[in-house]
Order: structure tokens, then sequence, then C-alpha cells
């Protein structure tokens, strides 16, 4: 990457972004001989167990930073004139939550890039980092394409790629990502300021979708293979964190590994021992290594162990 000295300095950016995967690339662009000269980031939400409003990681960087926030809950007509009257160069989208309308994509001399969190066109959509544990990819990315219309469907600028640990959970390959993310947008934007980087369009073939986490995929099917268990259950941490059933209690399985040598019943309690809890599965069976019961905190597999689990208990809905 270019240092800050060689960087092509001048351009009036807008960042459009709110969760924590947003931060290092607004870090970055904050860092960087280019000016960003507004932020907008969603409304507060409530959240916590007080339920009172807080401003999202975005905003919260920015305020620091000194860049002013902006926060309409659409981008209508009012927030558009707000746009406008920044003159921006180009805007930034990282999970901002809003869909850019087209006279907003269109305002920005040099339009508008989003950083994505996968290699387009796989894994468009707005779970791309869990989709590709669980669908067991080998790689991933991070992609920085123009915004158009469609949903992740522009010109790709440029991309990074990664190897996706064996082990890896969405939470650490999430954190991995937005620091990749915030490495390449810089070579992005001074690639379009310099006309040096070219957008390519995206192939036709090999699109995938990946769609919204919803809390009613957790349940653990025993009857899938311990493969299968294992990628959802790293593709579910921190949330919405695959559970099942164990004593008419709800089970949550925070970490666990597959041992493919093992059989038995699906859902049946094979082996209880210092190690954990062996469960078998449809293909093999999976060790659970930490779990958590309702109102308690997470324990290793072995304390769970030690919690009257039994060989030949059966766990999920026949538990």
């Amino acid at each position: 990457m270019a240092g800050s000295e060689q960087r092509p300095g001048g351009l009036r950016i807008v960042y459009a972004g709110t969760p924590g995967f947003a931060v290092p690339a607004l870090e970055a662009l904050a860092d960087s001989g280019h000016q960003v000269v507004a932020v907008f980031t969603q409304p507060d939400r409530p959240a916590g167990r007080g339920r009172k409003p807080q401003p999202s990681p975005v905003k919260q960087f920015a305020l620091e930073r000194g860049i002013p926030v902006h926060q309409p809950e659409r981008l209508d007509e009012a927030a558009r004139e707000t746009l406008a009257g920044l003159t921006p160069d180009l805007m930034v989208v990282t999970a901002y939550g809003l869909i850019l309308p087209q006279a907003v994509l269109d305002l920005p001399r040099l339009g508008c890039i989003n950083i994505h969190a996968s290699l387009l066109p796989r894994w468009r959509g707005a779970a791309p980092i869990q989709r590709a544990i669980e669908a067991g990819d080998a790689e991933t990315g991070v992609a920085i394409m123009r915004m158009e219309a469609g949903l992740d469907t522009g010109p790709v600028l440029l991309e990074r790629r990664i190897e996706i640990g064996e082990r890896e959970t969405a939470g650490e390959l999430h954190d991995r990502l937005a620091a990749l993310g915030g490495n390449a947008i810089l070579d992005a934007v001074d690639g379009l300021a310099t006309g040096r980087v070219k957008a390519r369009a995206q192939p036709e073939s090999g699109v995938t979708y990946a769609r919204k986490l919803h809390k009613s995929e957790a349940d653990i099917d025993w009857q899938q293979s311990a493969l299968t268990i294992d990628r959802r259950v790293r593709a579910f941490s921190p949330w919405p964190v695959a559970q099942t059933r164990w004593q008419d209690k709800q089970l949550r399985v925070h970490a666990a590994r597959p041992v493919m040598e093992a059989s038995g019943t699906a859902g049946e309690v094979l082996k209880v021992d210092r190690d954990g809890v062996l469960v078998a599965c449809g293909e093999g069976a999976l060790r659970l290594e930490r779990v958590q019961l309702p109102g308690k905190r997470p324990i290793s597999g072995s304390d769970f162990a030690n919690a009257g689990v039994q060989p030949g208990q059966r766990l999920g809905n026949a538990a």
C-alpha cells in the first residue's frame, strides 16, 4: 500500500456504516490523506439490559474523531439534500443498513463504493461471513465494488482473499475481514482518485445468496453429519448460537468438534469424560467442548460431563 505522502489528497468522502465491522475502514480513511467530511449511520437503537438508546460503533468512532454525524431514518429528500450540501467526491458504504436510492448513488462525483465481506458473486446478501463457514468454503475475502441498484451486483474494483481457518468461527472471521477491508479500502480509493483502478463486471455464473440469519436456524438436527453440524456451530457463533435440548432444557452449544470415527443413534450421548460429551450424529459424532444451560454461564465440555449428563441419554427434541 502506498504511504500517506504518496496518496492523492483532497477527496471529500462521506462514509456510511453502522456496526463494528465498518469501523476499521472508517479509521483507515480518517487517518489517510483524504477528508472524511461526514458519517451517515443508523439512528441510536435500544440495547443492553436497560434498553437505553445506544450509538452505533461507527457513530462512537466518528464522534471521537470530531467527524460530523448524520442519522436519518430514511434517505429521503431531506437526507439527500444534506448529502448534496456536503459535495462529496465519493461515498464509501460498509454495512450501513439502508438501501441507497439511485438519486444517492448518482450524487458523488466518483459514485458510491461498498466493502462486501465475500468474493463476489459468491455470497451476495446479508450474511456472507456465516454462510461461507456454513457451506464449508475454503476461502473468502472482501470485495470492493461500485454500487448500483441491484443487490451486490455492481462491478468489482478490487478484492482481497484469505483462507478460512479449519476451526474458525464467524466472529473470528468477521474481525479478520473487517481489518482486511480497512486495508483494502485505501487502495481502492487511491485507485479511483488516480484512475488506476478499473472496475470489472461480476461473472454471471457462480452467484449465491447469503440469506439473513434467523434464530430458528439455531436448532441442531442430530440427523445431519457431524461435519455439517460443526460448521453450523461455528457459523452461528457468536449469534444466534447453535442449540439443542437436554433433559427438557435448552442447551446452547458454543464450541464443538467432529469425531468421524464414532457412531451411534443420532442425538445419543456416546461418551462422557474429561474431553467433553460425545454425541452421535447422522454420520460421525460431535464432541461438545463449550456449552451453556439456561441462566448459567458457558462451561467447558468436561464441566458439563460433571453436570449429570450420562451415556445413553438423548439430546434434541427426542430428549
